[in-house]
């Protein structure tokens, strides 16, 4: 549970909003009767059963009057101006924009393989979790394949029960799915792993050792050991939600260096790269990263030329 003013900073800026409603009331140590009088004093009119749907997620203050009271809830909670609205503005942001590409199928080219292999595990594609931070390692060999990737993950539970997360991996061209190695590394264990021989895709099922309540985090690592397609000139990551901090970093073989490396972004798998960078890659560790603090839907990736 969240408990601390660490906790609620974090929550704050990743969402959702009920799990952030909830944080503040649980470090503030206020029950819903004395917000409630609170709220009165302030001429704003809501009922502890509101406030209580509120802060469970069952229901989501949409209407003039429930908006004012959320505004009145920043105050009472001591919340920087505008916190828990702006999670609200998100949601709706992200409601809105899904259905014109926010989905697997405009973040991922194989999105038809990837969402059967996730309609297969009956996993619904959030899984139930958001990533409040994420860390990715990935090496590139001698002969300019991917060699293999590793991830340490930390994320929060919106709901009660979750207890396993879904790895996805999208190997380059060539790539043989059934010869790629999932490794469960820390605080997890290997589950079910399906693969789609035509795509490259590869889905894998990572258990946690503990069933998580909504609001509490996990912290977890895996990877993959691939080695199986030919030369690969980019790795890509897709988010479908806003929120956490995601670090990306590419190691390449002394024997087979790129010439330029970049980072971009894209809004979806078929719009056009912008955000681009130069990476300047380090002499003795021979490596490029990107750092996003705040992550919004669509793509991030780095890519390199050879010479």
């Amino acid at each position: 549970m969240l408990h601390t003013d660490a906790d609620l900073a974090q929550v704050l800026h990743t969402g959702p909003f009920h799990l952030a409603l909830r944080a503040a009331l649980a470090v503030r140590g206020l029950p819903l009767q004395r917000v409630q009088h609170h709220l009165a004093g302030r001429g704003v009119k809501v009922g502890v059963t509101s406030l209580s749907y509120w802060q469970q997620g069952a229901r989501r203050p949409q209407r003039a009057e429930s908006l004012r009271a959320v505004r009145a809830l920043e105050e009472v909670l001591g919340l920087p101006d505008r916190s828990l609205l702006r999670l609200l503005d998100d949601a709706d942001a992200r409601e809105a924009e899904r259905p014109a590409g926010r989905s697997y199928r405009s973040l991922v080219e194989a999105s038809g393989a990837v969402e059967r292999l996730i309609t297969g595990l009956e996993s619904p594609v959030d899984g139930g979790l958001h990533t409040v931070g994420h860390q990715e390692r990935v090496r590139v060999g001698a002969h300019r394949e991917l060699v293999g990737r590793d991830s340490q993950q930390v994320v929060r539970a919106h709901r009660d029960g979750v207890d396993r997360y879904l790895a996805i991996h999208h190997g380059d061209p060539g790539c043989d799915p059934s010869r790629v190695r999932v490794r469960a590394a820390e605080n997890c264990r290997t589950g079910r792993v399906r693969w789609d021989a035509e795509t490259g895709v590869l889905v894998a099922e990572l258990l946690f050792d503990a069933r998580l309540r909504a609001g509490e985090t996990y912290l977890f690592g895996y990877g993959f050991e691939d080695g199986t397609a030919g030369p690969s000139s980019e790795y890509v990551r897709g988010f479908s939600f806003a929120g956490g901090q995601y670090v990306l970093q590419v190691r390449f073989d002394e024997h087979a260096l790129p010439v330029r490396c970049r980072r971009f972004s894209r809004t979806s798998a078929g719009a056009a790269r912008s955000a681009r960078g130069d990476l300047t890659l380090s002499g003795q560790h021979r490596t490029v990263h990107l750092v996003e603090q705040g992550v919004r839907p669509g793509i991030l990736g780095i890519d390199w030329d050879w010479a």
